[in-house]
């Protein structure tokens, strides 16, 4: 399999359960909920996403042949410190591309692996820490796992219908945007009503970070 990536570097997770930890982040190309073009945003099914997930032009952005050339360069891109390492596979949706092959590759590595997906494509075995995002109107089919992290507001999703599922953590992540100051306040309140959630801030943007 070619792995097409966007780009791969060196961070601080800056949201949800595991905001503040170091990690590498591999955004790979493609979506199957909007092209990334923003002629399509009016048709996509998720019309709000803010990342750029077109293309391989990104900093060590690419085609990758096998997985142990990925895995190799994610490890290079961690350096040379061998203890607590972390790769966040994102994109776009990374379970279009992420595999057995790469999953077992990093876990030689020592690496703990993560995933941000929206819960459309059903994940290979091995994951580490499985966050998912639900987007309203779509076929969300990954209802299980760490952390459920939900983009608030959202017409069409009650965050109470998702209370009861098998995750071990639940956010709200106000929804960025014109609207971000009036969307935050609105999760902050459904926070303080709801403590089965706990409020996700993009901490990343806060402090000018990737």
């Amino acid at each position: 399999m070619t792995y097409s990536v966007k780009e791969i570097f060196l961070t601080l997770q800056g949201e949800g359960a595991q905001a503040g930890r170091p990690a590498v982040f591999c955004r790979f190309s493609g979506c199957n909920l909007w092209t990334g073009r923003e002629q399509d945003r009016a048709m996509a099914q998720c019309q709000f996403c803010d990342t750029d997930f077109v293309g391989t032009d990104g900093t060590l952005g690419g085609k990758y042949k096998t997985a142990d050339e990925l895995a190799d360069l994610i490890q290079a891109t961690w350096g040379v410190n061998p203890r607590h390492r972390f790769v966040v596979f994102t994109g776009g949706e990374p379970l279009l591309q992420l595999d057995t092959s790469l999953i077992n590759a990093l876990h030689e590595r020592e690496f703990e692996i993560a995933v941000e997906t929206n819960g459309t494509v059903l994940p290979p075995p091995g994951i580490d820490w499985l966050c998912t995002s639900p987007k309203a109107g779509t076929d969300w089919i990954l209802r299980q796992g760490q952390e459920l992290k939900l983009v608030f507001p959202q017409p069409g999703i009650d965050p109470a219908d998702f209370e009861e599922l098998p995750f071990d953590e639940f956010w709200l992540q106000p929804m960025d945007g014109p609207d971000q100051a009036a969307n935050t306040q609105a999760a902050i309140e459904y926070c303080l009503s709801h403590p089965r959630w706990r409020l996700s801030i993009q901490t990343h943007k806060l402090i000018g970070i990737r």
